[in-house]
């Protein structure tokens, strides 16, 4: 796509100005201890970009880097730890048998490895199930980890539909980082553990002079789990200030776009993109009350802005996927062209204003992304 042609396209976008006004209550506190007593944890980096700060206008941009999280190539890891841990406490508490369990899991890559992962440390069983179109060396990098994987003929919501029917029996238990009506628990824990990522970025900003935190976040969004998370944590703070927060989703897979703009949670077909770890097409249902009151706003872009996101921040010495990527084509995108001024007045954008973007991954946990698409 050309500049011209991208400055007479109509953006894909939502946005709703009494999203800072909202609030919530705070994640569990005990997530962040947990984390840091892990094996192997340390804060992943918080780089500057004073280059991309130039580009968009902004005062100063952040990257949070992802790309090395607890061993594993995306931050993941944060939520499959917590849900885990959370999961075989309870199994202990209510007295059942303390043999292994099998932790099954749907996944377009990065969420299965990361069970997959735990389940092995902890001596425990992983069943895996890939929908169509996750690149074979991200499945061999599951079962790499001693899991079980079943491949499916069908989209991600059809791999869910068939973990779930797996996970059935008493020996087995459904760890699935999205949920709907009937099955809430452990999606939660899921969304509890990727709340130290947000603590993180608070102090690393605050060592970096930016002691009031973000103006502005943008997040990537396939079922809405991270972005719970990050509405959580800034929404949840006393009234006041509160940042701007910005999804980003891949045009063919915009679910939680679609759902802003209708007011409620709907499903929509996907297609391929590269963005696989947003190929989503349903919200979860226990992430949409804090998508719908607490984002700012929401954007779609298209696999060749975020494959050129990817290579810049690269370039950068910020090694990212288009998933992580997407982020800072979603900024791009709202930031120019038709009515650019309009959506940087609705994100509170000015010379000064401090942006993060989180890069979720590395390249290498999305090898789908690295052919020739």
């Amino acid at each position: 796509m050309s500049e011209n042609d991208s400055l007479i396209r109509a953006l894909p976008w939502s946005v709703r100005p009494s999203a800072r006004a909202w609030r919530c209550e705070p994640a569990p506190a005990d997530v962040r201890g947990f984390h840091a007593a892990l094996p192997g944890y340390s804060p992943t980096p918080l780089t500057e970009l004073p280059s991309l700060a130039e580009e968009l206008r902004v005062g100063r941009v952040f990257v949070k880097d992802e790309s090395c999280r607890l061993g594993l190539p995306a931050f993941k890891a944060l939520g499959a730890s917590w849900a885990v841990h959370r999961t075989l406490a309870e199994r202990a508490a209510s007295g059942r048998e303390r043999g292994p369990v099998t932790l099954v899991t749907a996944t377009d890559g990065n969420h299965g490895r990361a069970v997959a992962r735990m389940a092995r440390l902890l001596g425990q069983h992983a069943h895996v199930f890939v929908p169509q179109g996750v690149h074979p060396q991200a499945t061999a990098a599951i079962a790499a980890e001693q899991a079980k994987v079943t491949e499916v003929a069908g989209p991600y919501d059809q791999a869910v539909r068939s973990a779930a029917e797996a996970a059935a029996g008493p020996d087995s238990v459904l760890v699935q980082d999205t949920a709907w009506p009937g099955y809430e628990q452990i999606p939660g824990w899921i969304v509890e553990g990727y709340s130290t990522l947000c603590a993180e970025i608070d102090e690393q900003l605050a060592a970096e002079g930016a002691v009031q935190g973000p103006d502005l976040v943008s997040i990537p969004v396939g079922v809405g789990s991270l972005a719970q998370a990050v509405v959580t944590h800034y929404r949840s703070r006393p009234t006041g200030w509160a940042p701007a927060l910005l999804s980003v989703e891949p045009e063919t897979a915009a679910c939680v776009l679609e759902s802003l703009t209708l007011g409620e949670p709907v499903s929509v077909p996907t297609g391929d993109t590269t963005m696989a770890g947003l190929n989503c097409g349903t919200p979860s249902s226990i992430a949409w009350p804090y998508l719908h009151s607490g984002l700012d706003a929401a954007v779609a872009v298209p696999d060749a802005d975020s494959a050129r996101a990817a290579a810049d921040l690269c370039a950068l010495g910020v090694s990212s996927g288009p998933c992580g990527a997407a982020t800072l084509a979603g900024l791009r995108a709202a930031l120019t062209g038709v009515e650019a001024d309009e959506r940087r007045t609705a994100l509170d954008l000015g010379p000064s204003s401090v942006v993060v973007l989180l890069s979720t991954e590395d390249p290498a946990a999305n090898p789908h992304a690295t052919t020739d698409r």
